[in-house]
């Protein structure tokens, strides 16, 4: 008999027994010392909080009221978050496949965006009321978030605080990989899988600030048009058609740059399409998540396939291969310069997040079953204030694209119904 709890939007904000992993820099007081003494009353905070409890399925991430000290070391700022990106990476790392992550419990989430509410000592380039973006490794999934000063950057005037929330991840992935790694040029092609996803969008408007670049893009057939629009040359389904042979058709000789997120033989496949002085960038592994718990089979899968080459097979092909983990890059002053390049590409017009849909942290279930079933086209953003109960979640997406079932919900629905019998039978 299964003994998992009912999925968090369905359950009341709860206070946690013990504080869980706080932010980088950010202190915990026990709640129970904020209960008993008025004294700590008036120095910790109380705030809603995404918390992921346990590995598994959607249930681990829970509403919670997390308690924390209201007191800032020097160069610190407490952040009044308005909203919230949620990743591909936050869906592994409910499945504990996300090494950069502490152990639960912990609050998740990376960028945010909101107002500053208190500035620490030594803090001079910020002050309270300025709208900033918040980088962080974790605990941004909260209403309330303690963080140095150096990793939040100030919003331009014309962005919303879900376009905030929704570049930090992407767009520092797209930009380092493209520019820093791969050396995008003009008159260069490049293939991306899971075009219409966050990274996807992000690469493609990046390549349109480089002349003449071709861009193949793996999607799914309902999400053609808006990518197209957006400046994939080349929209490929990859659920119906073998986009190898589709990018031979177009292009025989192969592309400059494969941007690969998927693993497995996908990488393998990457590096044949390759042209020589050619470069396969690696920076995921997708296809061991096919269903909303960890899949070992899938993983073995993928690791069985994972290409494997020597140096003297890379030199006789005239091919490089790169990994690339932001999480693991260790120098803070690329990072900064990199994000005040984006935010100067986002004044100028030449870059924009689209923002698929919003949803409130009541409904973070909901938000990352539309990222694992793919329905995405965009960022999908969490909004930590309270939902109002006539409020929907708020969607950009296509007319009837909320119907598809891609191959990977339909492996997840399969997965969920053997665990029931297994249920019932104990």
């Amino acid at each position: 008999m299964s003994g998992e709890e009912a999925p968090t939007q369905q359950q009341q904000p709860e206070q946690e027994k013990q504080p869980d992993e706080p932010p980088p820099a950010a202190s915990g007081a026990p709640p129970e010392e904020s209960r008993s003494s008025p004294a700590a009353e008036e120095k910790s905070l109380s705030s809603r909080a995404l918390v992921l409890t346990g590995h598994g399925g959607y249930d681990k991430v829970k509403l919670q009221v997390k308690t924390q000290s209201k007191q800032l070391k020097a160069g610190e700022i407490l952040v009044r978050v308005k909203a919230c990106g949620l990743n591909f990476a936050e869906l592994v790392a409910r499945q504990g496949l996300y090494e950069m992550l502490p152990p639960p419990p912990v609050t998740m989430g990376m960028e945010g965006s909101g107002v500053i509410e208190a500035v620490g000592e030594d803090v001079k380039d910020r002050k309270v009321g300025d709208r900033v973006i918040v980088l962080s490794r974790s605990g941004v999934w909260q209403e309330l978030v303690v963080v140095p000063a150096d990793r939040t950057f100030p919003m331009p005037e014309q962005m919303s605080f879900e376009e905030g929330a929704a570049i930090p991840i992407n767009y520092l992935t797209a930009y380092l990989m493209l520019f820093e790694m791969a050396n995008l040029r003009p008159d260069k092609s490049i293939l991306i899988h899971m075009a219409a996803g966050g990274v996807g969008i992000a690469v493609t408007q990046l390549c349109q600030t480089v002349q003449n670049v071709t861009v193949f893009g793996t999607a799914s057939a309902s999400k053609h048009e808006t990518i197209a629009q957006g400046g994939v040359t080349h929209p490929i389904d990859y659920r119906t058609k073998d986009y190898v042979e589709e990018i031979r058709k177009i292009s025989p000789e192969g592309v400059d740059i494969v941007l690969d997120p998927l693993g497995g033989s996908d990488t393998q496949k990457g590096f044949n399409l390759l042209k020589p002085l050619g470069t396969l960038v690696v920076f995921g592994a997708a296809n061991c998540v096919t269903g909303q718990k960890k899949n070992l089979l899938a993983m073995a899968k993928t690791w069985y396939n994972q290409l494997s080459l020597n140096t003297l097979k890379l030199m006789q092909a005239n091919k490089a291969i790169c990994g690339f983990h932001l999480g693991l890059i260790p120098d803070e002053e690329l990072i900064s310069r990199t994000m005040f390049k984006l935010l100067e590409l986002y004044g100028e017009g030449k870059i924009k997040p689209r923002i698929d849909s919003s949803y409130h942290f009541e409904e973070v279930t909901e938000a990352m079953k539309r990222m694992h079933e793919r329905h995405n086209i965009g960022k999908i953003i969490l909004l930590p204030e309270p939902k109002k109960e006539e409020e929907k979640p708020k969607s950009n997406a296509e007319p009837g694209e909320n119907a598809e079932k891609t191959e990977d919900a339909v492996d997840e629905q399969k997965e969920e119904a053997t665990e029931e019998v297994k249920a019932e039978k104990d």
